[in-house]
């Protein structure tokens, strides 16, 4: 019993040292609530004596955050004193170091050394409509759709655990439970492309256009947004995503709160949500059965992208323009909410597209490890 609750200390510990410094995709919250859900989906089964095996008794949930949380060692990298450790689980820890001196950040992109950012995400166009598939602008091989076949075929042994990008099993695990989420967030697959001009342009026919980043790079403007007090700067596009639309499942917790305090009154409902989401099931989230494990992720990303195209055509796009940020030229600017024929506001097409996607992809991690382990 100690040794579970020093262990549930020490990661809470590097989870809250985390907080500050690193970008999520979905949050912390959101990651937790997919684990949650496959947690639960695989209780009592051969796949989850396996995925604790692998994990050193952590479960989905936890692990889930871990690949937003070593993007804390960024700045200094992991052979600073002071950077943080999972040290309860030493030999997890190991490999993380390992996998992220392999896959250092960097925004070169050079191809044969990539970033572990860069496993993310995926920037295909919104404009014009298309698959995956369907061009080459915003792809690589270093992308979300080609790191979730990667990890599968690590833990599936058919890819040496000795491989160039230091992807242990245990890491490939880590990996997934947190990269399915990342697919299924609307911003992580698809992305705005505009030219010097500020200009929606096709970065398949006009090679300078510049992405929105995922909505990094544009603050965000919603017509039911409260009047920020002073010293409140506008949220950015891509966090509205990532953590306010999560929020929104939670309507019970005053957005007014501390955050230590907002932590405290969302943990039992999340709970709550999650075993929600666990027992009944989501709609069309199963791939046809004549489908390759290996083609899961593309299917995912060609069934999210229209989804990002609306959360992009609900907005209009202000001020954009060129900008240097990191050494590098990205294109910033502003988003406003339109109004809609549907009268539904920003916010509340969001949540229900969040609740969604963290609904079917908790399934679908569950089912994914099923399959593979």
């Amino acid at each position: 019993m100690k040794s579970a609750c020093r262990r549930a200390l020490l990661l809470t510990v590097s989870i809250s040292v985390q907080l500050a410094t690193a970008a999520r995709a979905y949050g912390p919250l959101g990651h937790e609530i997919v684990g949650g859900i496959a947690d639960e989906r695989l209780a009592n089964t051969p796949t989850a004596t396996k995925v604790r095996m692998l994990l050193d008794g952590l479960t989905l949930e936890k692990a889930a955050v871990i690949a937003d949380e070593i993007k804390g060692w960024d700045k200094k990298g992991v052979d600073d004193p002071r950077s943080f450790r999972y040290s309860a689980y030493r030999k997890i820890d190991k490999q993380l170091r390992d996998f992220w001196r392999a896959n250092p950040p960097m925004h070169d992109t050079n191809p044969s050394a990539p970033s572990h950012h860069w496993f993310h995400y995926t920037d295909v166009p919104v404009t014009p409509p298309q698959r995956y598939r369907d061009g080459n602008a915003g792809r690589s091989r270093w992308d979300i759709v080609h790191m979730i076949p990667y990890c599968i075929e690590v833990v599936r042994g058919r890819v040496s655990e000795q491989n160039e990008r230091k992807i242990t099993k245990a890491v490939a695990l880590i990996l997934l439970a947190h990269y399915v989420a990342d697919i299924h967030q609307p911003l992580h697959v698809g992305t705005e492309y505009f030219d010097a001009q500020g200009r929606v342009a096709d970065p398949d026919k006009d090679k300078s256009a510049l992405a929105d980043e995922g909505g990094n790079t544009f603050t965000l403007e919603l017509s039911d947004e409260p009047q920020r007090r002073r010293g409140v700067h506008k949220k950015k596009l891509h966090g509205f995503w990532d953590y306010d639309a999560v929020n929104t499942l939670f309507p019970e917790v005053p957005g007014t709160l501390r955050k230590s305090e907002i932590q405290a009154q969302i943990a039992p409902l999340k709970k709550q949500l999650v075993h929600e989401m666990a027992t009944h099931e989501p709609k069309n989230w199963r791939m046809p059965a004549n489908m390759d494990i290996e083609n899961y992720p593309e299917a995912w990303a060609d069934e999210i992208l229209p989804i990002a195209r609306e959360a992009h055509e609900r907005l209009q796009f202000v001020n954009v323009h060129p900008e240097q940020e990191e050494g590098r030229v990205v294109t910033a600017g502003e988003a406003d909410e339109k109004p809609q024929p549907d009268r539904i506001s920003y916010r509340g097409w969001a949540a229900g597209i969040v609740r969604e996607e963290l609904h079917k992809a908790g399934w679908r991690l569950a089912d994914l490890l099923q399959k593979i382990l």
